[in-house]
């Protein structure tokens, strides 16, 4: 072989590498397909540079179909305003048609900003067309949901965000999360790109069919996923304040010195319970926690970990649970199946009813013996005593009355502070389940 043929062949093998490299640099870090497919990055997308990794920093439960709204929000702009947990380059959302029961067609979708005091208004500069595979448009089939294609936007940790749709025709009727504690707005035709906000008159207390928002950041490590019930929820919450246990959680894993830099999603639902579905009487209450782990927990983008609160439903809820063993079989099935997945669940005690409507002696007892089994540490792999953190010293059957809502069940803003605060979150970065 001479000298130049070598030279000419080494040239050729390094081609090569360089082309094989680019490759594994485009095809790093991608998101997912429309439908939840082989993960990959178009293109001609905003593809982030490869030293982060996408993070959820917000999400919520869809509980039901959203009553009277059987042929959806035709002609119909729907800006929902939804608060992030930690910040990033770009951004992508995941949308819903869980409970529609046609096709839902949505001709444009947009993200932005918002320039704040809960007004329907973007930051100027911020507003952002979405596409879904590089259209602009899509349709999402019966149960089907979808993420779009990420943009590039310097999104904020603890900022207000519009994620706006339009459906030009009828649809079934609006998969929704009830009970957002967040004003969002709604207008008449395609004011998707409206970054004034003027056209949006109607205010409505839900979420429609956003179930998440992801961002890439390069400081985010993951995300914890808080799932439960009405307490989780932030039933109770100062509206528009974030002030769910959640939010204070986020402000701790965004500030605190030595906290893992997570971001924090809420997966609660009011009126869910661990074991049974809701009844056609209250469809809002949702699925069973059980039967919707996988969807709303453990296949969030970038969960390290779960926190469980739930259970007092079970026993306030026809038909009652009245068997302790039967509620911490239930917890111990969300164990195994988080550990399935690789990730540590961090389980709460059953908080104080006293004085609630729906006390009674014998729902305390299952109670207390729930709250045995869970502080024993055979159930999950860390322990927060949200009984211990919320009850008063003097009637620990009840909660103290600075951490009651008034309605001596859900607690009030102070009380939601002191369960975040009661977790300790240096737990929630340990990664091997526990032998239980």
């Amino acid at each position: 072989m001479t000298r130049r043929v070598g030279y000419a062949l080494l040239a050729g093998l390094a081609a090569v590498v360089v082309l094989i490299s680019a490759g594994i640099f485009v095809g790093f870090g991608g998101t997912r397909g429309p439908l939840g497919g082989t993960p990959h990055e178009p293109q001609t997308s905003a593809a982030p540079a490869v030293s982060g990794r996408w993070v959820g920093t917000w999400s919520a439960a869809v509980a039901s179909a959203e009553p009277g709204t059987q042929d959806g929000y035709a002609d119909m702009s729907i800006r929902n305003v939804v608060h992030t947990s930690v910040g990033g380059s770009s951004a992508r959302i995941r949308l819903s048609n869980l409970y529609g029961t046609r096709p839902l067609p949505l001709s444009h979708a947009s993200l932005a900003l918002s320039a704040g005091s809960g007004a329907p208004i973007a930051t100027a500069g911020s507003m952002r067309r979405l596409t879904f595979g590089g259209r602009p448009a899509v349709t999402i089939p019966v149960g089907g949901e979808i993420t779009s294609d990420p943009v590039r936007l310097a999104v904020p940790g603890n900022a207000d965000l519009l994620v706006t749709t339009y459906s030009p025709a009828p649809s079934g009727p609006a998969t929704y999360h009830p009970y957002a504690r967040q004003t969002s707005y709604l207008a008449r035709g395609d004011r998707t790109e409206d970054a004034t906000g003027t056209a949006y008159t109607e205010q409505s207390p839900y979420w429609r069919y956003l179930t998440g928002v992801d961002v890439w950041s390069t400081r985010a490590r993951g995300a914890v996923v808080a799932i439960g019930d009405s307490i989780t929820d932030g039933i109770t919450s100062t509206p528009g304040a974030n002030h769910r246990w959640t939010d204070f959680l986020a402000a701790r894993l965004r500030d605190e010195p030595g906290a893992p830099r997570y971001g924090v999603l809420n997966a609660g639902i009011s009126g869910n319970r661990l074991l049974t579905d809701s009844s056609p009487l209250s469809p809002t209450n949702g699925p069973s926690l059980l039967s919707r782990l996988d969807r709303d927990a453990l296949s969030r983008t970038g969960v390290k970990a779960v926190v469980v609160e739930i259970g007092v439903n079970d026993l306030f809820k026809a038909p009652r649970q009245l068997d302790p063993q039967k509620v911490v079989a239930g917890l111990r099935d969300v164990v195994r199946r988080a550990h399935d997945h690789g990730l540590r669940v961090t389980g709460s005690t059953l908080t104080p009813f006293g004085g609630h409507r729906g006390y009674s002696r014998r729902l305390n007892a299952v109670r207390e013996q729930v709250n045995q089994e869970i502080r024993s540490g055979t159930v999950f792999d860390e322990v927060v005593d949200f009984d211990r953190a919320l009850r008063d010293p003097e009637r620990p059957l009840r909660l103290l009355p600075a951490y009651d809502s008034g309605d001596h069940l859900h607690p009030s803003d102070a009380g939601y502070r002191a369960m975040a605060d009661a977790l300790d979150v240096d737990h929630l970065r340990q990664v091997a389940p526990a032998a239980l």
